[in-house]
């Protein structure tokens, strides 16, 4: 039984139709083509006048841009390039980890999950749709350019699996609809509309059919339909590779060899990290590729030491650029899958030599190392994270009581904005330590920017200024309110015989810039 309605399967033959259209995606990349390589053009021309290093960088930045449109042309035409198997697939599960990708957003826009109906399986190609969901995701948050809610959805009923993915972001026109998933067709202003045209084309690819609701201003919502896998969730199939195997028994040779086809299996993996590789490297000086070959030789060579050293290197490196440490999960998730897999050809190769006891030897190896790298890079990015955060209260602390140094005998305390008991507290600590440190005379506090006070705080500005008094330093106050005077007067606290009063900054500072002897009291 079809879950797809006859309205829906017509709109589907439209896409595939528009897909498949000779002439529109011809029209499209000469559009799309032509504007980088006229520049091209243009600047191979200037170098011809003009020998200047500025236009090889132009001319290399819009060739590579007319490359990657042909590139993401060549994976919508022929989404089956990466020859990628079909398995069951629990969306619930992908939807969960694609959503943690993005979570350097979630500070502005609120992410709501309802997924109901978790172990219902479809049969699809999973890294294609991770791909595709990404896509969608990374979409709705870019509807939204400010303050905004996406609703990601997943339910089972009868013979399917819907997921929703709705935003409350821009929205899209009416007469714009039937154009979304067309090659080079989009509503972003330096956009191509492949990222689009992939996601209805992998929909399709994988048995699915897709449908779109938008309303300028209101959002957009994207309903994504797979028909229900039968029978219970199958065992993925074990990937038969072809390798190259060392004359002798050993593991670090195998890789080193297999070099290449170790990177392109964890490419094609990590489906969702490997568009942001470049971005990585360009952000944090990170090789993905590099890394992943030297923590896979520390691993099968059993090298603790290097682990540990290497994972808390790597922590401190993420942390300090902040990189979404979700994309590191991911990329060492794939690193382990694709570990085993080139672990088990290695053993096929040699005709499984290895006895289970041995076996389970390895696999306890490897896996603690892998956990090991892990925990401390976990460890090692929190502890970054956590200094870098503490260190930045302590500099607002400081900030928050600035002793300004007007001669040298003379500084200003302006106190701006709400004071409370930790602030309170600040303020005693730093201003009786700076006037031990810079042995200043008179010190000048001006009252005029506190918002509010209470009772505590005056108790604890008095018992400030008597132990500036103590360490030989005159106090004058300036800017006092008339609130605050009157919540003294009611108190019985008062500045008198402690402090020189002044009505406002500017009066302290005439009296007391001209002559470096302040009045006694």
């Amino acid at each position: 039984m079809s879950t797809e309605n006859p309205q829906s399967k017509k709109r589907n033959e439209a896409h595939l139709s528009q897909l498949a259209s000779v002439g529109q995606i011809a029209a499209g990349i000469a559009h799309e083509v032509k504007n980088p390589l006229t520049a091209v053009k243009g600047f191979l021309q200037l170098l011809k006048e003009k020998n200047d290093e500025a236009y090889i960088e132009i001319a290399q930045t819009e060739l590579e841009n007319a490359l990657g449109i042909l590139q993401n042309l060549l994976h919508v035409s022929k989404p089956d390039l990466d020859d990628e198997p079909f398995e069951s697939i629990d969306l619930t599960v992908e939807l969960e980890m694609l959503t943690q990708l993005f979570q350097d957003q979630f500070y502005r826009v609120a992410l709501i999950k309802r997924f109901e109906d978790p172990g219902n399986y479809i049969y699809a190609k999973r890294n294609q749709l991770k791909k595709a969901f990404f896509n969608l995701l990374k979409n709705a948050f870019e509807a939204i350019p400010d303050k905004g809610t996406i609703i990601v959805a997943h339910r089972s009923t009868g013979d399917a699996v819907t997921v929703t993915i709705e935003d409350d972001g821009l929205g899209i026109p009416k007469d714009k609809l039937e154009l979304l998933g067309t090659p080079f067709f989009s509503t972003k202003p330096n956009g191509t509309g492949m990222g689009l045209t992939l996601v209805f084309s992998v929909v399709y690819q994988n048995n699915g059919f897709i449908e779109v609701e938008s309303e300028e201003n209101k959002g957009t919502k994207f309903t994504i339909t797979f028909p229900k896998e039968n029978g219970s969730k199958k065992n993925k199939e074990v990937v038969r590779l072809s390798l190259k195997t060392p004359l002798e028994d050993n593991l670090k040779e195998f890789f080193v060899l297999n070099r290449p086809e170790f990177e392109e299996r964890l490419l094609l993996e990590a489906v969702n990290v490997r568009d942001k590789i470049d971005e990585i490297l360009e952000v944090g000086k990170i090789n993905l590729l590099d890394n992943a070959h030297r923590l896979v030789l520390y691993i099968v060579e059993g090298r603790e030491h290097e682990v540990i050293s290497f994972a808390r290197a790597e922590g401190v490196t993420w942390a300090k650029h902040s990189l979404t440490l979700a994309f590191k999960l991911e990329w060492i998730q794939a690193l382990r899958r694709v570990l085993w897999d080139f672990l088990y050809n290695y053993d096929r190769e040699r005709g499984f030599v290895h006895t289970k006891e041995d076996f389970f030897a390895l696999e306890k190896r490897i896996n603690e190392l892998m956990d090991l790298f892990l925990n401390h890079l976990f460890i090692s990015y929190s502890q970054y994270k956590d200094d870098l955060i503490r260190a930045q209260r302590e500099m607002v602390e400081d900030l928050s009581v600035p002793i300004i140094p007007l001669t040298h005998s003379i500084s200003i305390l302006p106190l701006i904005g709400a004071i409370d008991a930790t602030r309170a507290s600040t303020i005693e600590d730093k201003v009786i330590t700076q006037i031990g440190k810079e042995r200043i005379e008179t010190l000048i506090m001006d009252l005029s920017g506190i918002i509010e006070t209470d009772i505590g705080f005056i108790q604890k500005l008095i018992g400030v200024i008597d132990g500036v008094r103590m360490m030989g330093c005159r106090v004058v106050i300036t800017g006092i309110r008339a609130e605050t005077v009157k919540l003294m007067i009611r108190s019985g606290l008062s500045f008198e015989q402690k402090a020189i009063m002044k009505g406002n900054l500017q009066q302290a500072l005439a009296d007391h810039i001209r002559s470096e002897t302040p009045p006694s009291l």
